[in-house]
């Protein structure tokens, strides 16, 4: 069996993966992933134990039991340059072999939950709701560089360029899936079933206009009209794309939950922001307890 490199695979001193600074042991099999480092804490403290943690960069990692379900929460800092890292370190720690370098025969799988903030682009979608994200339509090039084979939705991502008038100097859209099985475990009408498009920044990528202008100002307002098959996409938000293609491609499961924070077509943003991130972090806990 194929040894990887140590330049592929690069394992610190003390025996943890290069950027999280985790070992083999450290994780458990339903991971919470939050952009903010912050926000690890603010699930972490609803847990009956913590048994591990760790800091290194953006990454913040928390593994404890709540309810008796052994839970991971780590943080991935902002954009699908960081989920790339963090999937991929994150499915080593539990499918590699460190002390022979080799992928294991034995498949082990994870549930991975994102708890995250998002605008809608809906005037339907209230302030303050939470919604899951379906379908992912990725703005980055991230699953690009990698072996999708069957995995994309091509016609819908065709269709949304179409629309769009799309620029070729643009990364090509993707279009990716959320797992079957966490959808059915998230099947609570709290939640509003949505289409999200990931974005590769929070400004002009997502049409806001500070000082600078944006390249097609009409971006916006044709992501609002485009529909395929009764779809229409919902929200922005910077990271899905990258945890749906990567999940599926590793062999994993996951799901994205978004905290609405903003409504871009009405102009609004909410009132009581951290409010709402705290009641989308005991909702999901209390499912995670009682499904996943």
């Amino acid at each position: 069996m194929r040894s990887i490199a140590k330049s592929e695979l690069i394992i610190n001193e003390d025996g943890s993966i290069y950027h999280l600074n985790l070992k083999p042991g450290d994780i458990a099999t339903t991971i919470i992933t939050v952009g903010d480092p912050d926000r690890v804490q603010e699930v972490s403290k609803h847990f009956d134990t913590i048994e591990f943690k760790a800091h290194k960069r953006e990454f913040k990692t928390h593994t404890g039991t709540f309810k008796g379900k052994r839970i991971t929460v780590i943080s991935t800092g902002i954009g699908t340059d960081n989920i790339d890292i963090v999937f991929n370190e994150l499915d080593a720690l539990v499918n590699i072999d460190f002390n022979t370098r080799t992928i294991k025969k034995q498949h082990t799988a994870l549930n991975f939950i994102r708890i995250g903030t998002s605008g809608a682009i809906q005037r339907n979608i209230p302030i303050d709701s939470f919604l899951i994200s379906e379908t992912a339509i990725g703005f980055d090039s991230l699953l690009h560089f990698y072996d999708t084979k069957n995995l994309l939705d091509h016609s819908f991502s065709d269709a949304l360029k179409t629309h769009c008038n799309w620029n070729p100097l643009n990364a090509s859209p993707y279009v990716v899936s959320a797992s079957k099985q966490l959808l059915l475990d998230f099947n609570d009408t709290l939640f509003v079933r949505g289409c999200t498009v990931t974005n590769v920044g929070f400004y002009g990528p997502q049409g806001r206009v500070l000082r600078l202008k944006t390249k097609d100002e009409n971006l916006h307002a044709r992501l609002g009209s485009f529909e395929y098959q009764g779809v229409k996409i919902t929200n922005l938000e910077m990271e899905t794309s990258g945890i749906y293609g990567l999940a599926l491609l590793l062999g994993h499961q996951a799901i994205s939950l978004n905290a609405i924070l903003a409504n871009r077509a009405t102009h609004t943003f909410s009132d009581t922001p951290n409010k709402t991130v705290a009641r989308l972090i005991t909702t999901t806990l209390n499912i995670i307890a009682n499904s996943v």
